[in-house]
Parts: C-alpha cells; structure tokens; sequence
C-alpha cells in the first residue's frame, strides 16, 4: 500500500525526502556562506565592499530561501498574502532594503533548518505509524500442481494454498490446512504471547510462524486481508484532524493577518507620536514583529503530537481512526460495554441438555442443523457441541429474529431456537424456570411445542474486574448492556463491578439506553463486537470496537479498533488520549508563551531579528521534540 501524496502548496514539505542530505545542498551551502562572512566581518574585522557583500550575502538567501520565494509569490498571485511564507519573504528582503544583510540571510536560513528538521519529524512520525503495521511480505511460496512456487502475495488467488516456514509472516488471511501451528501475533494485537490454531481456524496476514511448516488456504485477496484495510485506516487517520488541530489551523488564518497590520501600525504609527522618528529603526522593529510572529511552531508540532498519540496506541495495538477521537477520548464519563466478547470471552460450552417429549439426540441435532446457520458464539457452541451429528439434515427458510434467536425448517419440521422471548413472541408455553436459570440458555420448540433446552455457560475475561475498577478510579462510570437474560448479567455485573447493568434488551432497546446517558449530559465510548451493536456504535461519542481483526464490520464501523479481546485496552485508550492532549497543549502554551514575550521586546526595540529566528526555530524544535516524546510513552 502506497501512502498518500502530500500536496507541496499545503504544507511544509518545500524540499523532497527531509532525511536526504544531498536535496538540501543548496541551504547547506548558505549557511557555509554565511559562517563564513560572520567569521571574516566579526572575527577578523574582514569587510568586502558594499557590492560584492551585497552579491554575497544576496546569493546566500536565494540559495536558502528560493523555495520560500518561490511559493510566497505563487500564493500571493492567488492573493494569498497571510502566511508564513510570504511574512518570511516579506520580513527579510526588508532586511536586505535596510542594509542587515546578514540578519536577512540569517532568519532565512534558520527559518529553512527549522522547517527541514520539521519535514524530517513529521515524516518520521508517519513511517513510524506505518511501519507498525505495514508488515506484509513481499512474496509468498503457493502450492500450484504440487510444486512450491515462489510469487508476488497479490497474484494468489483465493482458494490456494501457501506454505509459510518457520519464522516467515503470513501474506494473507485464511484458514490453517495444517494440523496445528503457533504464530506470533504482536504485530498486529500487541501481545508477545503465541497463538496457537488448529485446522480450520482462521489466520491472518501479519502473524509469524513460530515452530513448523504450515499451509493455509487463502481466502482473501491480498488487497482485501484485514491488514491492508487497516493500513488504509491508519494512513486516512493522520488526514482526520481534531478540534484542537482544526482549532489550531483557524487560529493561524485569522493570527497572521492580525500579526502583519500590527507589524505595519508599529512602523506607521510611531511617526504621529515619536519626536525622533527614525522611520529605519521602526521598520526594523516591524520586520522583528514579523519574523516572531511566524506561526510554525503551532502549525507543525500539534499534528505531530497527534501522530505520535496515534503511533504510541498502534504500538498497544489500538488503531484510532481519526486524532479527533484522540480528543473525545479524554472527555469520556461513562463507559457503556457489551457483556458477550467485551466483557467475556465469548467462547461458550454446553453444560447441560434438557429435553422435553424428544430424544436427548435429536434435540441436539435439530438445535445444531439450524444454529450452525449462524456465526453467533452461542451458535457455533451448539454446533461444536454436536459434531456431526446434524450431517445431511436438510435445512431451509432460516430466518433470524434480532434479539431472539433462529426460526426455520429441518428435515422439513419447523424448529424456534433462541431465548424464552422467542417462544413467548410465537405463542410457545415453555417451563417458566428456566427464566431464573442463571447461565445462558437456548430454548427449542419443535412444530409449536416446546421441546427443551441447551444450558451454555460463557466465561469471564481475565482482565475485566481490573479494567472496571481502573475506570472507577479515573472517575469514570461503567455500564453493561446485553441482549442475555437478566440473571446472566447481573452474575457477571457482581463478578467484574459495573455500576449499572441491564439485559433481556434487543437491539433498539440498547439504544434507547445510550440515548437516556446522553440525554443526562453523558459523554459516552461504547464498547461491543461492532456487528449487532452497531446502531449504538453510530450513536456513542466514540465507538470501540473488540477483537477487530476477526470482524470486517467492526472496521468499518468503529472509530477506535483494539486488536485484542483485552478489555483493559480500554483504559490504554483513555490514557493515551490524555498524554496526547497534555503534550499538545504543552506546545500551544510553549509556543505562544515565548512568542509574546519577544513580541513585545522586538516592539520595544530590545529584541534584534538574530533573537527573532532563534526564538522562532527553537521553540519550533522544542515544540517538535515534545511532541515525539509521545512515541517513547509507556501506558
């Protein structure tokens, strides 16, 4: 995947790659030049004549600032007269007008270092991001005819099959052939332990053979794995600014203009009410004004933070869709959670088999036949549970009733396989006990009469106790909302503390309790699966999603994708949202702080344009090196 093209006229990107030496010769051979009439003129008291200083220090600024040139002119053709390259332009040439040659070059060469030290951070920053995930290999050995044939990963069809050797990266998303093999999957979920897959299970692109030869047939193009869309996510996600950024790019619109008539008054004004006027000394205090004023230091360091917050949760294995959700995560009060896969593992067992008028057996095999039309955990512990028992049932007109359960045929008898609620829907009478059970049930009926039940018990996540009570303590209130019966939820409420919990709630109805928090003033992150949940992902402030890698809707829905099942990813999130905007508004308040002050010593004529630059560049680099701190954060 190729990243983005950055348009040159938007941005600071005014040489090519930063890093290149050999691109920046030009800027390197002024600052050269100028070393070198500093030392003759100051060191050795070595003064050429007006003119060849003159074409000295002239070809010095345009080898430093022809660029700057360049676009300030191109912008100002478009009457784009407030911005930092034209005040650049503006402010040394009226340098040179008065005769401070040197100063002229010198704020032009600083000015280019310091933009080429920026180029050099923000693009590093965007590698750093992208190379986090961007861990596909660029070739894959594919069994064709029984021979091994070494290709590019993008000409594998779906349905082939790859060899991956020990210690190689798995090129595309598929299913094992082998019997059993352990990847390292840190790469893409953050956690060093090994995965081990047995066949048939599902392996990604990305993860790393450990310990034998394996063989997974694909079934998806390299284009469309899961990791490509990531990758895609995570390069649109630099282009998503928050209010901060947005904030921050406005202020510079109405800043730079309000900075260039003030700089004019400054040389205008004096002349009304200063006896010695000196219309050289206040123009020079105007050019002063300017070069402070330069607004870079805030344009480049704050999205740089922002790429360092994302970069610092893609390493934690959190993927933020946007720097804008870096943001609302710092406003979040109330956490709302799904219980099954957010707050349990999602990884359901029978315990029990009730049947009612019918065979132990056949109730098996008929609950099997049409569950195993479903993907849902309770679902597929059904049909594992089974074996292959339900083999050549016929199965028809499955319908999927949202918070019920299946309704359809097998073998041409009509079967209701869900919660109580679906039998009450359909007119079924069933053993009210089974509504005080307190684990997960699926209650059958069989041509209208009830015929049984599944008792299915799911299991707590090792973290989830930890993660509620870290919540608690940042202030943060806790919510579980589940389509589970009432009992199974208030079990796990007590085990793991949420401070509210409710369930029996169709889809609609979670709704209408998120709706209900924010109707309180609540600002709320949604935690859940992405799928079934995705009217209240829609509706959160932000929407979590768990375990993305396993589910192509939960990429496209939510705003924040953790990786891994980890429900303490939670709180990672939230802290490093806060880090993020702590650093950011560190810089703000270095940059505007020291602009100020020098602001008003270059308007009171104590400040000369040597201290202007420096001022300007080092606050600038400051401001960048705050902000790459980010990456280096542990959370």
């Amino acid at each position: 995947m190729t990243q983005k093209p950055v348009k040159k006229h938007d941005s600071h990107r005014h040489g090519g790659e930063a890093s290149d030496w050999l691109t920046h010769w030009p800027l390197l051979l002024s600052l050269l030049i100028l070393a070198v009439m500093l030392t003759a003129e100051y060191g050795f008291g070595a003064v050429p004549g007006e003119l060849p200083r003159l074409a000295i220090y002239l070809t010095a600024y345009l080898l430093a600032g022809y660029k700057v040139l360049d676009l300030a002119f191109r912008k100002a053709r478009r009457l784009d007269i407030f911005n930092e390259f034209f005040l650049m332009s503006v402010a040394t040439l009226g340098a040179f007008a008065i005769g401070e040659y040197s100063e002229g070059v010198a704020v032009m060469v600083f000015y280019a270092i310091g933009e080429w030290f920026q180029d050099v951070a923000v693009n590093r920053a965007k590698r750093s991001i992208k190379a986090l995930l961007d861990i596909r290999p660029d070739t894959v050995d594919v069994i064709r005819q029984g021979r091994v044939q070494t290709v590019e990963p993008s000409e594998v069809e779906i349905g082939e099959a790859i060899q991956v050797k020990p210690g190689e990266k798995v090129a595309l998303d598929g299913e094992l052939l082998s019997e059993r093999a352990t990847f390292n999957t840190a790469a893409l979920t953050g956690e060093s332990k090994p995965d081990s897959k047995e066949k048939g299970e599902q392996v990604l692109a990305g993860m790393i053979n450990l310990n034998t030869v394996a063989e997974v047939k694909a079934r998806a193009l390299f284009r469309d794995s899961k990791l490509s869309r990531i990758l895609e996510m995570v390069q649109d996600a630099t282009a998503r600014k928050s209010r901060t950024q947005l904030f921050i790019s406005r202020f510079a619109k109405v800043y730079t203009p309000i900075v260039f008539a003030l700089a004019v008054l400054l040389v205008v004004l004096p002349y009304f009410f200063v006896s010695d006027y000196v219309f050289r000394d206040w123009l020079y205090r105007g050019l002063v004004f300017l070069v402070i004023s330069c607004p870079c230091a805030l344009v480049v360091s704050i999205p740089l933070g922002y790429f360092g917050g994302i970069g610092l949760a893609s390493k934690n294995g959190i993927l933020f869709k946007g720097s804008n959700f870096l943001d609302v995560m710092t406003g979040v009060d109330t956490v709302v959670m799904d219980k099954t896969g957010t707050l349990t593992k999602g990884v359901f067992n029978v315990q029990e088999v009730v049947a009612d008028g019918i065979d132990e057996k056949e109730l098996v095999r008929l609950t099997a036949a049409i569950e195993s039309k479903s993907t849902h955990p309770i679902a597929l512990a059904v049909t594992r549970y089974a074996g292959n028992s339900p083999e050549g049932a016929e199965v028809g007109d499955v319908e999927e009733v949202p918070g019920h359960g299946l309704k359809g045929t097998v073998d041409g008898r009509e079967v209701l396989a869900g919660n109580t609620r679906l039998l009450r829907k359909f007119g079924v009478k069933y053993d009210v006990a089974i509504d005080r059970e307190a684990d997960t049930v699926v209650v059958v009926a069989v041509d209208g009469r009830y015929a049984g039940y599944i008792l299915i018990s799911d299991e707590i996540k090792e973290d989830a106790k930890q993660t509620v009570e870290e919540l608690s303590e940042m202030g943060i209130r806790s919510v579980m909302l589940s389509g589970d019966k009432q009992s199974v939820v208030e079990k796990v409420a007590r085990t793991v503390g949420v401070d509210e919990a409710f369930g029996d709630l169709l889809p609609e109805d979670k709704v209408k309790k998120v709706e209900a928090l924010k109707n309180e003033g609540r600002h709320i992150a949604f935690v859940g699966d992405g799928v079934n949940d995705a009217p209240v992902i829609a509706l959160a402030d932000a929407g979590i999603a768990m375990g993305g890698l396993g589910s192509d809707a939960t990429i496209e829905t939510a705003d924040i994708v953790i990786q891994n099942d980890q429900p303490a990813k939670i709180v990672t999130a939230i802290k490093i949202g806060k880090i993020t905007k702590g650093i950011v508004w560190q810089n703000i308040g270095l940059a505007m702080g020291v602009k100020v002050i020098v602001l008003l010593l270059g308007a009171g004529g104590v400040a000369t344009l040597w201290e202007a630059v420096i001022a300007d560049v080092g606050v600038a680099l400051l401001a960048i090196m705050n902000a790459v701190r980010i990456q280096r954060k542990s959370v």
